[in-house]
């Protein structure tokens, strides 16, 4: 069973943080996915806390792990139709976004998409 994974279950995993850690080392051999923006986001804060080798080598692992969605057009404008409807970060909306339109469970411990209110996709509580 593949799933969605958000930069919070990445950070999450990468570290060490239980639940999250078992939860997603069960599922890597169906390739979770991820959008390129979360990775993004899982990259700058790697990089803000460990370095930019850490950072790299972080991508590198991780481009190898996962399946990685880069949004097109349609993505974008779901991910911003979900921005205007909800308080929520924006990569937030590309997690739920690519999650909706893969028809997959989103892996998360972030409060705001959790406690979204008519999430387009399934969510499970990494916390």
């Amino acid at each position: 069973m593949s799933v969605c994974l958000d930069s919070w279950a990445i950070l999450a995993w990468l570290d060490g943080e239980e639940p999250a850690l078992s939860r997603v080392e069960e599922l890597l051999d169906g390739r979770p996915v991820v959008s390129w923006v979360n990775l993004v986001e899982v990259y700058y804060r790697v990089e803000r806390d460990h370095g930019r080798p850490a950072a790299d080598d972080t991508l590198s692992s991780l481009r190898a792990a996962l399946s990685l969605d880069l949004p097109g057009t349609a993505r974008m404008i779901e991910a911003a139709r979900l921005k205007a409807r909800a308080p929520i970060a924006l990569g937030d909306c590309f997690a739920l976004a690519t999650a909706a339109a893969r028809d997959l469970v989103l892996l998360t411990g972030d409060p705001e998409i959790l406690e979204l209110e008519d999430a387009p996709c399934e969510t499970e509580d990494l916390r």
